[in-house]
């Protein structure tokens, strides 16, 4: 689990095997076998050596997501302890679908979700793009806008983001659990 807070910006350096340096993200704490989100997916660390973390990434991973398959900048997050603070949404690391910036205004930025994500997509509710825990402001249809401050934008890929970009989704992982469970009160 993570929180969709991330923790820093790093870098693809090779893509088979993915292998990333992870620029100021602190690794004492970081061992073989950890869970890293990268870019919004949850990864499994196979390396370590110095600042560069190593993963074995799935074709099923390469195609349901975005930005895993070339050199550059990914967002980075260690995954939750149970005692850490709860500053996004829980965030499962599993890409649900890769989106679409439809329009930049700003600080104001839309987006279009596909239909796997779309469903889940609520005003004031929690969205996962690219890693980053986000409150969605509008609604409209599979469209939607988040307002991007600041400080978002100087510590994650986010400011990079222009119309025509693709994004990884994770939709709320709440949102999914109401549905199953109202699917299946209806069911029985």
């Amino acid at each position: 689990m993570f929180t969709g807070v991330v923790q820093a910006v790093g870098k693809i350096v090779s893509v088979r095997p993915l292998v990333v340096d992870a620029g100021k993200l602190p690794l004492n704490d970081v061992r073989k076998g950890d869970s890293i989100c990268v870019q919004g997916a949850c990864m499994t660390v196979t390396k370590k050596s110095g600042k560069r973390l190593s993963f074995d990434v799935s074709e099923e991973t390469l195609e349901c997501t975005t930005g895993l398959h070339r050199p550059g900048p990914v967002n980075l997050e260690k995954a939750l302890r149970l005692a850490d603070r709860l500053g996004g949404h829980l965030v499962a690391g599993h890409v649900d679908g890769v989106g679409l910036v439809t329009k930049v205004e700003g600080s104001v930025y839309n987006f279009r979700a596909p239909k796997a994500v779309a469903k889940y997509v609520a005003p004031k509710g929690s969205i996962c793009i690219d890693g980053v825990s986000l409150t969605v402001n509008r609604v409209r249809g599979a469209e939607f806008e988040v307002n991007l401050i600041p400080h978002t934008l100087k510590v994650t890929t986010l400011a990079r983001l222009k119309p025509g970009s693709e994004v990884n989704m994770e939709a709320d992982l709440v949102a999914r659990y109401v549905e199953g469970f109202a699917k299946a009160r209806h069911d029985r």
